[in-house]
């Protein structure tokens, strides 16, 4: 389940996260209110609310919104009620929210002055059966644009049980390049990181950016956590942070059968069983194409929900090809393969697949589907799926 900046942050400070002082806000009068109770004098950040990233890269869809993004630095209080009433019920429209999303309310925010900036993102990694700790320095360049050119300069560290050591914080601090005022608050940040993504179940949870003000403080400038449904049970007071009017009907059919899905702004469908191996596939984008949404599958399915979920990829009209990248555990290939079968009998296969087994019933799987007669290519691994992917789509077009 998605959630918004500011829930997210929300859930960040309760566990020791530093954030700027800022409110919610549904209209253009209640921007102002909430800007003059945030500073008298300003300036402040007005954040459209939406499910999706690149905020600042976006536009909205009408004229009376302005050439503004979804993310407007104001100075005073006119401008703060001008900008909130051109957001306000608007479409804003992001590389990874191409179809665009409607405003219904913003997030205020302090503007805070910061010395430097960086990423910082925890998710699960199944391959390693592990939490894994993301850190890059985003002071002069952004975090997509890091993930295309230069992976190098992404710090990987797996996380135990406990939370990362206060030696592992250290060398993410080094890696970072962090004063030393910053490496000393540093291990407390990435601790109160982790208690959020423990306490909550989350899926992931990502800083972007991270700033470190003079005196060494940091502060957690941006915020998106994503919480595993199926652990909501456990957390009743989550799940008012649901906001369904915000959701695509994808994600909302994709949520029937226990699924997760995220759009992005390429071209490409990948279904995977893991956060990590979609995170593996952001690769595509130095090959000229990149991710257009993601279908993450869980245990607990049958061929008829893999089905199912096959369809929801293969209905987006943007899609060029899709990747299917499975590391089975408990949840079998040979599954997958038959939902494969199911799906292009139901809805036909008229752009590129390629499917890459690992793990669980692998050799049956792929047996299945050479025996399917199937246009559909086998990898042997990740980078192998997105080499044939990407000659495949060429060769199509």
């Amino acid at each position: 389940m998605n959630i918004h900046e500011y829930q997210a942050k929300k859930l960040l400070n309760n566990n020791g996260i530093f954030i700027p002082k800022g409110q919610i806000a549904y209209t253009p009068l209640e921007a102002q209110t909430v800007a003059k109770k945030i500073s008298r004098k300003g300036p402040w950040i007005l954040k459209a609310q939406i499910h999706a990233g690149a905020r600042s890269k976006g536009h909205f869809t009408e004229k009376n919104a302005g050439l503004g993004s979804g993310i407007r630095f104001v100075e005073n209080l006119e401008d703060v009620y001008k900008n909130a009433g051109q957001m306000l019920g608007a479409t804003l429209v992001t590389p990874q929210a191409t179809q665009g999303n409607y405003v219904s309310r913003i997030y205020v925010e302090e503007f805070m002055k910061i010395k430097q900036s960086f990423y910082l993102g925890m998710g699960i990694d199944r391959t390693s059966a592990s939490i894994v700790l993301l850190a890059a320095n985003t002071s002069n360049e952004d975090i997509e644009k890091i993930v295309s050119d230069s992976p190098e300069k992404i710090f990987r560290s797996p996380v135990g049980r406990r939370g990362p050591t206060k030696n592992q914080s250290l060398k993410v601090a080094n890696f970072l390049e962090l004063n030393s005022q910053a490496t000393e608050n540093f291990h407390k940040f990435v601790m109160g990181m982790f208690k959020t993504f423990i306490n909550n179940d989350a899926i992931m949870v990502e800083i972007n950016p991270a700033g470190v003000l003079s005196g060494g403080e940091i502060v957690a400038l941006d915020a998106k956590i994503i919480l595993d449904d199926k652990a909501l049970f456990r957390h009743p007071d989550n799940l008012p942070l649901r906001d369904n009017d915000n959701l695509l009907p994808a994600v909302i059919k994709a949520s029937r059968y226990g699924f997760s899905y995220v759009e992005y702004g390429g071209n490409i469908g990948c279904i995977v069983n893991g956060e990590g191996l979609a995170w593996a596939m952001k690769g595509l984008n130095a090959k000229g194409f990149d991710i257009g949404c993601s279908l993450n599958v869980k245990g607990g399915v049958d061929r008829d929900k893999i089905a199912a979920g096959i369809k929801i990829i293969a209905s987006n009209p943007r899609i060029d090809g899709i990747i299917i990248n499975i590391f089975g555990g408990f949840l079998r290939c040979d599954l997958i393969a038959d939902g494969i079968i199911d799906a292009a009998a139901e809805v036909g296969l008229n752009i590129p697949m390629v499917v890459r087994f690992e793990g669980t019933n692998r050799s049956k799987a792929v047996e299945i589907l050479k025996n399917s007669a199937l246009p559909l290519t086998m990898a042997e691994s990740t980078s192998d799926a997105m080499e044939k992917i990407v000659k495949a789509i060429k060769e199509n077009m």
